[in-house]
């Protein structure tokens, strides 16, 4: 089986202006091809550190896959020190001047010299097309090491890895590698790792634990000669995890818990609403940053101060200087107010002190109440969260109340 790494191209990246999500992509494509990422590493602009990390690379891997530094600058030198540790030249590929002559004359804009640059490729490489840039990427071999040099901005590099790196590396693979992320919300790594404990020691298909910001979630995978077999391996695992873990389960593959939210609620042809105190319209952005969100969200209420819990949602000021904002029975109210207002069949509140301190109160940091409403009932939940992170506390709570509607949609609340 081919060995490959990786190597991110900018000193950006080693100075932490931009986040490095190419190789993170990289890695999980290369995965599900069945090509082992052995090595991963991030070199700046500059020539002689990328000409000896080339040679290292070269040593131990069938293929090394370079990202960024394919611009028109003097500082973008990827292309140029992979040709001259290959021993190769550069020559003008005329198909790809013109591409670039054509975007600047499109766009009224005059082309500086400088942009030919990136139209520089040797004569024997296979070049990958650049639907969304100017800058082509290529492939070069030299004594059986393979070089693929992609664009480093996603928006580049996602499609020419899909359209053009792809074809190119079928070649390498001889298994296919499927691997399916089965996501929970409401129980830790460590109590779901328990109930799953004899799983975890599965050879194919693999089970692995891992957790984020609240939730937790197994990644199974499974190695065959076709994506179907890989497939079939893995099936009778997963449901075996959702047997097991039943209740916690809110999806599989999905990217997060809104998504699976508003999935439910289209299918349950069913409207929700919010009404956020210390979330800030987080839940409600959350919600909208799903595409098709506008068929499931009627209206989102950021009742920040006091005289908008009682103006607009129609909290008891009574209630407000007797239990506080931060309480059981303003939640409640203030799920039941969203719901007036907005005509929705559910609506879900949050109010509570995100910190970093106890905003005048006696309250602990990470107390949050959680409302959920319909035309019937209200249920509330207390989190603490124990965490004096506002960030983390605003984001966590936003996630319970997400998880409050799928509940309730299953029928588990």
């Amino acid at each position: 089986m081919a060995v490959c790494e990786l190597i991110s191209v900018g000193t950006e990246i080693l100075l932490g202006d931009i986040l490095n999500t190419d190789a993170q992509y990289l890695s999980i494509e290369l995965a599900k091809l069945g090509i082992s990422v052995i090595h991963q590493s991030t070199v700046g602009d500059n020539r002689e550190r990328l000409l000896a990390q080339l040679d290292e690379a070269a040593k131990r891997s069938d293929i090394i896959i370079l990202s960024g530094g394919l611009g028109p600058t003097p500082d973008d030198l990827t292309k140029e020190v992979c040709c001259e540790f290959f021993g190769k030249e550069l020559q003008l590929h005329e198909p790809t001047a013109k591409k670039i002559r054509n975007y600047f004359s499109s766009k009224g804009l005059e082309m500086a010299q400088s942009n030919l640059k990136q139209a520089m490729l040797p004569r024997d490489c296979v070049i990958f097309p650049n639907e969304n840039g100017t800058a082509p990427g290529m492939a070069i071999e030299k004594d059986g090491v393979h070089i693929l040099v992609l664009p480093g901005p996603p928006r580049e590099l996602k499609p020419m890895f899909r359209n053009s790196a792809i074809p190119y590396l079928m070649q390498f693979s001889d298994k296919i590698i499927v691997s399916h992320n089965i996501r929970t919300f409401g129980i830790g790594e460590s109590a779901m790792a328990e109930k799953v404990r004899d799983l975890l020691d599965g050879k194919n298909p693999t089970v692995a634990p891992y957790a984020k910001d609240g939730e937790a979630l197994l990644r199974v995978t499974a190695m065959a000669d076709s994506e179907d077999d890989a497939e079939k391996l893995c099936e009778p695992v997963i449901d075996e995890i959702k047997s097991r873990l039943d209740g916690f389960v809110y999806g599989v593959d999905y990217t997060c818990i809104e998504e699976a939210v508003v999935e439910l609620l289209r299918n349950n042809c069913l409207k929700a609403a919010t009404a956020e105190s210390c979330t800030g319209g987080l839940i409600a952005k959350r919600i909208t940053d799903v595409s098709g969100a506008s068929d499931v969200f009627d209206c989102g209420i950021i009742s920040y101060s006091n005289e908008i819990k009682n103006k607009i949602l129609g909290v008891s000021e009574d209630d407000l200087k007797k239990y506080g904002a931060v309480s059981e029975p303003v939640a409640r109210q203030m799920a039941q107010g969203a719901l007036r207002v907005s005509g929705a069949d559910v609506a879900v509140s949050v109010t509570g002190i995100a910190g970093p301190n106890s905003d005048g109160t006696d309250k602990p940091v990470g107390l949050v109440y959680i409302a959920l409403a319909d035309k019937d009932n209200v249920w509330v939940k207390e989190l603490r969260t124990s965490r004096n992170d506002r960030s983390y506390n605003r984001y966590v709570s936003a996630s319970n109340a997400l998880n409050m509607i799928r509940l309730y949609i299953d029928k588990k609340l």
